[in-house]
């Protein structure tokens, strides 16, 4: 399943998951976060919970049981063959989720059915099928609980190594990480440090030339060019900082 989210990711499509109550949060939450930690387009990795925003602190009621919502909610995004969804119920049978990834099906988009019974009606409807059963629940019924540490299991491997596939990485350290406040400023400053060895007042420098890009800023210190051509090394290796640095002859 990675491997064909990354590859459509690659051509510029986009990962959405689609889930109802604690599944649906947990794609919500999922999406969310890759902004901040891979510098993506929030627009490309999205979380669709059933009742919309509202539903992420309020129950909705009856819209989970609404496969036409699904629906409704993914042609707002206009799905393309490049496209996943990624459906997301413990029960494997949520109306919301299969009637997500049978709408994209139908469209051309990769699908993915995400559950935590064996023989679901989410795994049958999707082109690739994972099951993580965990078995009855301590409270009976709160699939907040096994059910939802397993799914975030899941959808972590998920955007994580797609993520990895498509360059946001370098080893195991985030160098697309988006320095949006000094925690993560900080963070980028160590990243440099690390990955090139330099000292504090050479990584400041290359980070100001860099826009505060942490891989440009790399880029700057190990293969010894300025900002602009650090940016054109990169986007001529589609991001991937190992590659461009071969190009630099790094």
């Amino acid at each position: 399943a990675i491997d064909a989210v990354a590859e459509r990711m690659a051509r510029g499509g986009r990962l959405v998951y689609a889930g109802a109550g604690t599944a649906g949060r947990l794609g919500v939450l999922d999406a969310s976060e890759c902004p901040p930690t891979f510098n993506t387009d929030p627009a490309r990795v999205v979380g669709l919970i059933a009742g919309g925003p509202e539903a992420m602190v309020n129950p909705v009621e009856g819209a989970e049981d609404s496969p036409e919502l699904a629906e409704s909610d993914l042609a707002a995004l206009g799905l393309t063959a490049d496209d996943t969804v990624v459906g997301i119920s413990a029960s494997g049978r949520t109306p919301y989720a299969v009637g997500a990834v049978a709408y994209a099906r139908k469209h051309g988009a990769l699908t993915v059915g995400l559950s935590c019974n064996r023989d679901s009606a989410l795994a049958a409807a999707a082109e690739h099928g994972i099951e993580v059963v965990v078995g009855p629940e301590f409270l009976t019924g709160s699939t907040r609980l096994k059910a939802g540490t397993a799914q975030k299991l899941v959808l972590n491997m998920i955007s994580t190594i797609t993520m990895i596939r498509l360059g946001k990485t370098y080893g195991n350290l985030m160098v697309d990480v988006r320095a949006s406040n000094e925690k993560l400023r900080a963070r980028s400053r160590r990243i440099v440090a690390q990955v090139t060895g330099a000292d504090d007042e050479a990584v400041e420098h290359a980070l100001a030339a860099t826009d505060g890009e942490v891989k440009n800023a790399i880029l700057v210190l190990l293969a010894g060019v300025d900002g602009p051509t650090a940016a054109r090394l990169l986007d001529e290796s589609d991001g991937h900082l190992r590659a461009a640095l071969s190009r630099a002859g790094g």
